[in-house]
């Protein structure tokens, strides 16, 4: 089945407004939006969640981008790995911590790398995390208003997720270069 793609003229009218943002952002609407506007109400919630999380958070740019890469990395979707390595060049984020997140490996940044190892666990282990990698977390300077922030970034980002994998959205052509498989 093919989902539909929306247009400013042809979406849900709740979600023309968030598609023409979209649009003046970019220069363009991705096809992730294209199919989300299919759900106002949804398409709403993940965009405010998803800008809170990254713009609002006590986490700052780099760290969020952690959360998200390795959130969909662990939730094994390609659409939004090739989105987000492209968004993280975008932002200047060093070559070997794209490259490790893309490819599932540790970030040699200490800090970084415990982010990305606590963000795993609570994926995989569904919230269940043992009382070593809490205390990790904490003891190498993350707070407990972080860790909160993490499960909403995990939340927002497994929405796109997993939209894009039932929907099987192609990754769009300005990002090609950075199509991934896990």
């Amino acid at each position: 089945m093919t989902f539909t793609k929306h247009t400013t003229e042809t979406a849900p009218e709740e979600s023309k407004e968030l598609l023409k943002k979209v649009l003046d952002k970019f220069g363009f609407i991705p096809n992730q939006d294209k199919i989300l506007a299919i759900s106002p109400s949804i398409y709403k919630a993940y965009n405010q969640s998803f800008d809170l999380f990254l713009g609002k958070s006590s986490l700052g740019l780099l760290e969020g981008q952690v959360v998200i890469m390795t959130t969909s990395y662990e939730n094994n979707s390609p659409y939004c790995m090739a989105v987000h390595s492209w968004g993280m060049k975008m932002t200047k984020v060093p070559k070997d911590v794209i490259e490790s997140l893309r490819n599932g490996k540790p970030i040699a940044d200490s800090r970084l790398e415990t982010l990305r190892d606590f963000t795993r666990k609570l994926i995989i282990n569904k919230g269940h995390i043992d009382e070593k990698t809490l205390s990790n977390f904490f003891e190498i300077g993350f707070t407990q208003e972080n860790c909160i922030e993490i499960i909403g970034g995990i939340a927002a980002k497994t929405i796109s997720n997993y939209v894009n994998i039932v929907a099987k959205t192609e990754v769009d052509e300005i990002m090609e270069q950075y199509k991934w498989s896990k």
